[in-house]
């Protein structure tokens, strides 16, 4: 009964997480660009925009939904369901916010949700929370994690196309939000153990910073990049950390069977590939992009 609870509560999630994406997208845009060394400054100009504050209210009570579900219901089974919501995003960015979805994005679209529904499907049936952690996992994946998410945030600073910053900020903030979620699931299980003196621990301090760097990354990602494939590898990057979050540090059980075991590694297959197709193609431009004059 407490998966049905964490599968509809996951389901809300998803949708009000888009909404609230578009919403801050929409808001960024009009606010000033997003200074990483200016923090309380570019925190309050984009508070400042009201189309900002909205969506960041609406994801608010999304993060509710989604704490709630993983608080019931194993990490990976939350994780598969709110793949759901890549089907309802292209739809909604066009009736919201009027974007034209190219091609490439409906493609990279479809190969996501199918992917990481793929995943829900195989993923073995499991009864609880699943909210025990273990701490050497934990601290090797978050760790991994946070290295991961800081080097997409470098981005040009490390030889990244300047074009695809605001995508790479997309996938870094989605990889900080899963090292958030993996805590909250830790914490969930701790407090369940020690009430509220289970969260005097360094896991919520891990938590927080995780959340304030992904607050940043994905406003300035949101400004940066094209809306649809921001916010879709955000959510892509941030399920696919929680999904195998819950093997690595909760020991969500893996598939028995090895045709099973063999959809997973392609459902990942497909997700990679989806996340390499979403940005545009990067043009050459300038005298290099000239074709040479005839002879």
């Amino acid at each position: 009964m407490t998966s049905f609870i964490g599968i509809f509560l996951a389901l809300l999630c998803a949708l009000t997480t888009n909404v609230g994406f578009l919403y801050k997208h929409r808001g960024a845009c009009a606010a000033p660009s997003v200074n990483m060394r200016r923090p309380l400054q570019s925190a309050k100009a984009l508070f400042a925009s009201p189309l900002f504050t909205i969506g960041w209210v609406i994801g608010a009570g999304a993060w509710v939904f989604h704490v709630a579900a993983m608080s019931v219901a194993p990490l990976s089974l939350v994780q598969a369901v709110l793949a759901g919501g890549m089907v309802m995003l292209a739809i909604m960015a066009e009736q919201m916010l009027g974007c034209s979805i190219g091609r490439r994005q409906w493609i990279g679209l479809g190969l996501t949700a199918f992917g990481l529904m793929l995943l829900g499907f195989t993923l073995p049936a499991t009864h609880g929370a699943h909210s025990h952690a273990s701490t050497p996992g934990m601290i090797g994946f978050e760790a991994v994690l946070i290295a991961a998410g800081g080097l997409l945030i470098m981005g040009p600073h490390v030889g990244a196309p300047e074009e695809h910053h605001g995508y790479m900020l997309g996938a870094a903030a989605g990889i900080l939000f899963g090292v958030s979620d993996v805590a909250i699931k830790a914490l969930s299980g701790m407090v369940a153990a020690s009430g509220p003196l289970g969260l005097l621990t360094p896991v919520t301090l891990v938590c927080l910073v995780a959340s304030v760097a992904a607050f940043y990354a994905s406003a300035k990602g949101l400004q940066d990049g094209d809306a649809v494939p921001v916010i879709a590898v955000t959510g892509t990057a941030a399920n696919v950390a929680g999904i195998v979050g819950g093997f690595i540090v909760f020991g969500d059980p893996l598939p028995a069977s090895p045709v099973s075991l063999a959809v997973q590694c392609l459902a990942f297959g497909l997700v990679v590939g989806a996340a390499w197709l979403m940005p545009a193609p990067v043009r050459a431009t300038g005298p290099a992009a000239v074709a040479p004059a005839a002879a």
